[in-house]
């Protein structure tokens, strides 16, 4: 079995971390370099940061606050949010990202996540898909879940891979922030269509929800974020309870 990873996340809105729930209802959970460096210590394989209003609001990604996170970091730092062009690509991974995240912009310009795939390698480039349930289908949102693009989400993870994306982030929009459980069937329809990385998000609150991804969708990462911030699971007794149970991790 390969071996599954934990990574933590950081919504970033206006320079500090943040936490809603359905994408709403934001509350303010601290200062990104602090949270990123406790996560690393605490044993999380990556940090994925997404500055959660670049895109609404029309702007760049926070330079500073990239560059300031990844200075803590010996781990992977993945960035999404505002990025449109090669060269919005281009200035994160010079400023420490070590993959970029790419939502709204892929679905507008397919060709952007081919070209960046060739320029920087298919190991640089993460396609998030965040997804709503309707009806008997999952349909893919942009716009930090506010615009309604009607493409399927699993076809779209199909199309993404074979354009040259290199891991899907993939986000259930119905489970953010519910600690419910993760959307256990929609992982598993994205990664039963794919070879590449499926991480899944959206709906941790217990450690049994980070199990039950693995086991049932065989996802190849699982992401959290407000019980990780709120101290209700501490990510080194997440992983060994996953060891435990027979799920490979590294501690």
């Amino acid at each position: 079995m390969t071996t599954k990873r934990i990574i933590a996340c950081l919504d970033v809105k206006d320079g500090r971390v943040v936490k809603g729930v359905n994408f709403l209802n934001l509350k303010d959970k601290g200062d990104p370099v602090e949270l990123a460096s406790r996560y690393e210590e605490e044993g999380a394989d990556e940090i994925v940061f997404l500055d959660i209003s670049a895109t609404i609001e029309g702007r760049k990604t926070l330079l500073e606050a990239v560059k300031n996170t990844a200075s803590v970091l010996s781990i992977p730092l993945t960035v999404g949010g505002g990025i449109r062009t090669l060269d919005d690509v281009s200035r994160l991974l010079a400023n420490g990202a070590d993959k970029v995240s790419i939502n709204t912009a892929a679905v507008e310009n397919k060709q952007l996540i081919s070209i960046a795939s060739r320029e920087f390698g298919a190991q640089a480039i993460v396609v998030a898909i965040d997804a709503k349930r309707i009806n008997d289908k999952w349909i893919v949102f942009t716009k930090s879940g506010t615009y309604n693009t009607g493409l399927d989400a699993v076809k779209w993870a199909s199309e993404v891979e074979r354009l040259g994306a290199g891991e899907i982030l993939l986000t259930s929009i119905d489970r953010d922030g519910t600690r419910d459980g993760y959307d256990y069937e929609l992982t598993k329809k994205v990664v039963d269509v794919v070879k590449i990385p499926v991480i899944a998000s959206g709906g941790a609150g217990k450690m049994e929800h980070f199990y039950q991804v693995f086991s049932y969708s065989n996802a190849d990462a699982a992401l959290a974020a407000g019980i990780f911030h709120d101290g209700v699971i501490r990510i080194r007794e997440l992983k060994k309870y996953l060891l435990q149970r027979g799920i490979e991790v590294r501690l």
